[in-house]
């Protein structure tokens, strides 16, 4: 079993190739939503021409608009996750309770969860120093990471989260008792456009690698095929400022 850490890129890096990336994503929205939107448009109105096929060749083709519809659908999605990748801005961060944000999150997760017979279990440091966060971003971050850990498990299975203080820095554990990765899945599953997953996009992990790294974070995985997953992901703790001497 590998351990893989993902250090973050320095910041006028980052900065730089945001800036840049975002240029590329505003020019392939150009060049690719508006004929896409346009040969759907069509594709709807085939459909309307061929609402109630009598023949045999009109059902054939009936279903092959049906198809380039589909992957139509699938162009469009890619193109969103490509432009939500590219757009990660500058984190705006804040003072915030870390615990409370991550309980949110698996609040908001836990109708799901219930659903996929999955059980969530939760130990959350009650004395962790506060952090740094863009709220928002966060959130999407932990939620990505939650939602891999849930496919992950297709049968069921349990997800724990911890979050511990670790001198000058936070973690927070996310071990799941899915299927787990070998050693080359996970030590390419933040790379763009790496996926293992039939129609996935490959974009989710490497936008959470982002938006980790812009809070001055690290994440790391662990995983072995067939005994789950543990992504840990540590962030810079604010100091405490001790209580006035009476």
């Amino acid at each position: 079993m590998a351990y893989h850490n993902i250090q973050p890129e320095p910041l006028d890096y980052l900065a730089h190739s945001e800036t840049e990336m975002a240029q590329i994503a505003g020019g392939l929205a150009h060049e690719i939503k508006n004929p896409l939107s346009t040969i759907r448009l069509n594709m709807e109105l085939l459909l309307e021409d061929l609402d109630n096929p009598q023949s045999d060749r009109q059902r054939r083709a009936r279903k092959r608009i049906d198809v380039m519809q589909r992957e139509c659908q699938r162009l469009t999605e890619l193109l969103d996750h490509f432009l939500d990748y590219a757009k990660v801005r500058t984190a705006r961060t804040e003072p915030s309770d870390l615990n409370a944000e991550i309980a949110s999150v698996l609040d908001f997760f836990a109708p799901e969860a219930r659903q996929a017979g999955i059980e969530i279990i939760r130990y959350l440091d009650p004395d962790l120093p506060s952090v740094l966060l863009d709220r928002e971003q966060f959130r999407g971050a932990l939620l990505n990471l939650i939602l891999n850990a849930k496919q992950a498990m297709p049968d069921g299975g349990e997800l724990l989260v911890r979050t511990v203080s670790k001198s000058d820095k936070v973690a927070i554990y996310l071990i799941d008792t899915g299927c787990g990765m070998d050693d080359r899945t996970a030590a390419r599953m933040f790379e763009a456009f790496y996926s293992t997953k039939p129609g996935g996009s490959g974009l989710g992990l490497p936008t959470t690698q982002k938006i980790i790294a812009g809070h001055g974070g690290r994440i790391s995985v662990q995983s072995e095929v067939g005994h789950g997953t543990q992504f840990v992901i540590e962030l810079p703790a604010l100091t405490r400022i001790g209580s006035p001497t009476q």
